[in-house]
């Protein structure tokens, strides 16, 4: 069966770790979307990491890796954490890469910085990975898959040819050098290299994985809320963050995704510009305090460092994140973070304009919206680390029974820690 492990909300919802510990029984993981913008934090008898482009499959030695064609495949983060691997004495994954992935390069990354400066106040908060104009290139025609490094000639004039556009614009937009295409093609050949023993018609192997009853999981990066087109447009990501998807940048057929499972955290979180709509969001003092005790080690970007704007939970955000997932199943995580509060608010509609909502709306109107809570009594205890539900304390799970009730979804999953194992199942 393919599982589906996906963001109810804005990302950092604690993908990594649930993928991680499902790997353990899977055959197959495949990142299928998205690129080395956004971290999955893991934390196992190895150490902790933070994996960027690598599925979160990668510590489980059952499992085959698969960076599959809908990635942004950035050659260089690829290597990079292969070797940190390395480094960590962590057993090489068993890794394959799809030869219809296209490549991040580096003009990506140019670019994207470039834009970033030149938009200065109004920037959209990129992590200036590349990726937007990696995306943006793939639906220009002008993007470069694995497959073109091992033909020359090919290669050779999908760069020329990329390059005869990007270099006007970095020479008259932003007033900036051109790049050397003669230097990047010869770093290319080299790279190829490395690259090889790892790339596969990754289609078919999917195809035959499935069609042999291996048990998949489709890894997303990134949340519901920052999908191109249902999330909060434009402040999003650039490629499509929904389980649906998966079937398009992993090549399984969609009958295939039997089970989505929507992780969420038990307050919020967000990574990104000021100007992205949050309504639930938490400032100040409080904001801060959530901030330092959330996630494993604060609520910071994995990729980035930069913190991360908080908030309390969002009923209406995550019962619209898990419609437009499809969930079947829905993982809470960072429960144990909010043991040291004495009361919890929740955010259970919207008021905009004087009229209360419990519908998400299209940005025009997030913008307007301001939170309508219910304040639900704390624990005041320690819950890190309980792996039996029935042993957390009664207001924790009254938490988690209004979670589940307001958004409409069956939480399955309740996190304790960011360990693999601090976890408990919910009948």
């Amino acid at each position: 069966m393919v599982t589906a492990i996906v963001g109810a909300n804005w990302g950092d919802e604690g993908k990594g770790k649930i993928t991680d510990m499902l790997a353990q029984e899977s055959d197959v993981v495949v990142r299928f979307q998205g690129g080395a913008n956004a971290g999955h934090t893991i934390i196992n008898e190895y150490g902790r990491f933070a994996l960027h482009i690598l599925p979160s499959g990668t510590f489980s030695p059952r499992t085959v890796n698969v960076i599959g064609n809908g990635v942004a495949l950035d050659i260089r983060k690829v290597l990079e954490e292969l070797d940190d691997l390395r480094t960590w004495k962590v057993p090489a994954p068993r890794l394959i890469i799809s030869d219809r992935a296209q490549l991040l390069l580096p003009y990506h990354v140019l670019q994207d910085t470039y834009e970033e400066e030149r938009l200065g106040s109004n920037a959209f908060g990129s992590t200036r990975s590349g990726i937007a104009p990696f995306y943006s290139d793939k639906y220009a025609k002008i993007g470069i898959q694995v497959a073109d490094l091992y033909d020359d000639a090919r290669l050779k004039e999908r760069l020329d040819a990329a390059l005869s556009l990007k270099n006007v614009l970095f020479e008259s937009l932003y007033h900036k050098p051109p790049v050397d295409g003669e230097a990047l093609y010869r770093e290319l050949l080299e790279q190829r290299e490395e690259l090889r023993p790892f790339v596969q018609d990754t289609v078919q192997f999917m195809q035959e994985a499935v069609e042999d009853g291996k048990s998949i999981l489709l890894e997303g990066q990134l949340g519901a809320l920052k999908d191109p087109e249902l999330g909060t447009v434009p402040m999003t990501t650039s490629s499509h963050t929904l389980a649906g998807f998966g079937c398009v940048g992993a090549g399984v057929p969609p009958a295939s995704i039997g089970d989505v499972i929507c992780v969420t955290k038990a307050y919020s979180s967000c990574v990104g510009s000021p100007h992205d709509p949050f309504v639930s969001e938490l400032t100040g003092q409080e904001g801060e305090e959530l901030r330092r005790r959330g996630g494993d080690k604060g609520e910071y970007g994995a990729t980035t460092g930069r913190p991360r704007r908080v908030g309390w939970f969002d009923t209406v955000a995550t019962r619209y994140g898990c419609q437009i997932q499809g969930a079947t199943q829905v993982a809470l995580t960072c429960l144990d973070v909010l043991s040291y509060l004495e009361e919890i608010p929740v955010c259970v509609g919207y008021d905009i304009d004087g009229e209360e909502t419990g519908i998400f709306p299209t940005t025009s109107r997030l913008v307007k919206a301001r939170p309508v809570f219910t304040t639900l009594p704390g624990w005041k205890s320690d819950i890190r680390g309980i792996t039996d539900y029935d042993d957390l304390p009664d207001a924790a799970k009254a938490y988690v029974d209004f979670l589940e009730e307001k958004i409409g979804f069956p939480i399955s999953m309740v996190s304790t820690g960011p360990g693999r194992d601090e976890i408990t199942k919910r009948q």
